[in-house]
């Protein structure tokens, strides 16, 4: 599977390798491709997975600001719900395209 934004594929991994929450494809770190992802300060909570922190993608100076998210520490009880542990793992949306 691979996330593509701006013509640029920004992380990749096997299908198996993703996690399937809410109808997002959340990548496993390791599939990131780190040279377009910039920290940002941006911040929101769902209240049963927690508080999800969130990147900026950056592709040729273009920036999709907010446009990947992830949970650092998934509340109690999500890991649980979900079936698998999801810290860390990174899902997209703005715009990113997740592509077989």
């Amino acid at each position: 599977m691979k996330a593509i934004w701006n013509n640029a594929v920004v992380a990749e991994a096997p299908k198996e390798a993703l996690i399937r929450i809410e109808g997002n494809w959340y990548f496993p770190p390791s599939a990131l491709k780190r040279e377009y992802f910039q920290e940002s300060d941006h911040h929101t909570t769902c209240f049963w997975k927690g508080e999800a922190s969130y990147y900026d993608v950056v592709v040729e100076g273009n920036r999709n600001e907010f446009g990947a998210w992830y949970y650092p520490e998934p509340k109690e009880g999500s890991v649980e719900k979900v079936g698998h542990d999801f810290a860390g793992y990174v899902a997209f949306w703005n715009g990113i395209e997740i592509r077989d």
